[in-house]
Parts: structure tokens; sequence; C-alpha cells
């Protein structure tokens, strides 16, 4: 059988009370922390949940990609100069993708858009 897909939030309710655009938003706003908030007190609207939950996948995907940053500068650590530059602007350039993936999904989620990353998004479908 097919599975429907996920709606935009025109004219749907909430468990919130707020607007579907407005809880996506802020499912995101702390990624994995109110994306579970929300995940958890949203029991009707399937685009708040997807978002929440992508949220929360979101969240933990920076998590875990931080580590390995820390984890490679560290060993770039013991190349003199060139080591520490290379890991300063790997760290430079994941945390401005993270800054712009980050609010990019607010504006989307706002926007009333099912806007999916990849891998996560369908994880998140799945989950929803």
């Amino acid at each position: 059988m097919a599975e429907t897909p996920i709606a935009p939030p025109e004219g749907q309710k909430t468990s919130t009370g707020l607007e579907p655009n407005t809880a996506a938003l802020l499912a995101y706003l702390l990624t994995w922390v109110t994306g579970l908030i929300f995940f958890l007190i949203e029991k009707e609207n399937k685009y708040v949940r997807f978002h929440a939950m992508q949220a929360i996948l979101l969240g933990v995907a920076i998590i875990v990609i931080w580590i390995i940053i820390f984890i490679v500068d560290i060993i770039l650590g013991y190349i003199p100069i060139l080591g520490g530059i290379i890991a300063l602007l790997l760290s430079l350039v994941f945390w401005i993708g993270s800054l712009v993936v980050w609010i990019l999904m607010m504006v989307k989620a706002y926007q009333g858009q099912m806007y999916k990353l990849p891998v996560i998004g369908d994880i998140a479908e799945r989950n929803v």
C-alpha cells in the first residue's frame, strides 16, 4: 500500500495550539531538544512531527560530525603549522555549513515546505 505524502500545513490543526508552520519552525530552534519536545507533544499534525523528527536527526548528525572533526583536529594538530590551519578551516567550514542548514530548515518549515534533507529527511519521513 502506498504511503500518503505529508501535506503542507494550510488549514491543519496542531496539538500545541500553534500554527503548523510556527510549530515546525520552533522544532528546529534548539535542534534535537526542541525537536524532541515537539515530537512528543504533537500527536495530530504529521507536518510538525516530520519537521520535529528531522530536527532531532539534524541535531544528532551535527553532534556526531563535530566529534569526528574534533578527533581529526587533534590528529592534524601533530602537523606543525599546516595541520593547525587545516583543522581551523575544517571546523570553520563545518560550523558555517551547519548554521546555514539550520537557518534554511527553519525558513523552509515556516514557509510550509516539506523540505527533506538528504538521508535524514527520508528517515524522518519513515518515522512519522
